[in-house]
């Protein structure tokens, strides 16, 4: 299994943001075992791990329990170095969003941005591409918060998404959600997102160099393709689109294959090669998703069952002592 690895440059963004909260970077690196100095190479990366270490340390060391969202705050350009100006060199807020879903390889290997327009209104969802680690909540908080003040910072206007939405379960206050991003989160969710007025994404970036961004453009493919892709397997992709599919009451083999455009035959082949099944995989999704719902009081545990696809909440039961050894009930009991 291969190590996944996020730029250097996301480790040094940490440190620097603890630092502006008075954290020496010593005090980091003695306890992640991360530089910043290490960021001074433009291709250096660390693993995934040390990353949600720095994240989670951070916040501890700062006592700040909204640092991932202050992290954004705190962005300025060039941050990222390529992937930066690529964004902020576009004509309008929405090409902006389509070329950090493009280009956000250059600094995670991991992460994946995905765009739908419905309507009037356009979800750009966040997530993990193999559907198996989980994100630190600061860095989920940090990722949506990022979208909105750069989004802010490059159309020279406050821009304010329909809503906001976050998989990790409701902090104590959400005093400091409202305040930055401009709306309240929903939270205990299948996935991180956030939905826009199609028109708020139009809004043009006054700044915008369409010269620099072709030379910008160039250089970007040419690093992306010498980014080795990280293999995404079918068992991966069926994980991703569950995390979805559950939270919309239809996880079946059938819509699966659908939404991967091949038959449900030839999807049951391609598991099989992978060394698992269809239901196994619906199963580990149901398990995970119920501890985070069940981490979240003011979710009903008889509307747990429902949001995991059971039709009654019997059957949701008897999974949960199966996976667990104990009762809904008293996961919920140790959470309060």
């Amino acid at each position: 299994m291969s190590i996944i690895e996020v730029s250097a440059r996301i480790g040094a963004m940490i440190v620097s943001s603890a630092a502006a909260s008075g954290v020496k970077p010593e005090v980091l690196e003695r306890a992640t075992g991360f530089s910043a100095a290490s960021a001074a190479d433009p291709d250096a990366r660390i693993s995934l791990e040390v990353e949600t270490t720095l994240w989670d340390e951070a916040a501890r060391q700062t006592r700040d329990a909204d640092f991932g969202l202050h992290t954004a705050e705190r962005l300025q350009p060039g941050v990222f170095d390529v992937l930066d100006y690529v964004i902020r060199t576009a004509p309008t807020a929405r090409v902006a969003m389509e070329r950090l879903a493009r280009y956000n390889r250059l600094e995670h290997d991991l992460a994946v941005f995905s765009m739908h327009d419905r309507g009037p209104v356009t979800r750009i969802e966040h997530a993990f591409g193999d559907g198996s680690h989980v994100q630190s909540r600061h860095a989920a908080e940090f990722t949506l918060a990022a979208q909105i003040v750069v989004g802010s910072q490059i159309t020279g206007t406050r821009m304010v998404p329909r809503t906001v939405e976050l998989t990790h379960a409701r902090p104590a206050s959400v005093a400091e959600h409202l305040r930055v991003l401009g709306v309240t989160p929903t939270f205990s969710v299948a996935i991180n997102a956030l939905e826009w007025d199609r028109a708020v994404l139009e809004r043009p970036v006054p700044a915008s160099d369409p010269a620099l961004a072709r030379t910008l453009l160039r250089h970007a493919d040419a690093l992306l393709a010498a980014r080795p892709v990280p293999s995404t397997s079918y068992a991966d992709r069926v994980r991703r689109i569950l995390a979805t599919n559950l939270g919309e009451g239809d996880a079946s083999l059938k819509r699966v294959a659908r939404d991967l455009k091949m038959s449900e035959r030839s999807l049951q082949r391609r598991l099989t090669a992978d060394g698992v099944t269809f239901d196994s995989l619906l199963d580990e999704m149901r398990h995970q998703l119920s501890l985070r719902y069940l981490a979240d009081p003011q979710i009903a545990i008889s509307e747990v069952a429902y949001l995991l696809g059971y039709s009654e909440p019997s059957p949701f039961h008897r999974a949960f002592k199966r996976w667990t050894g104990v009762t809904a009930s008293e996961v919920r009991q140790r959470a309060a």
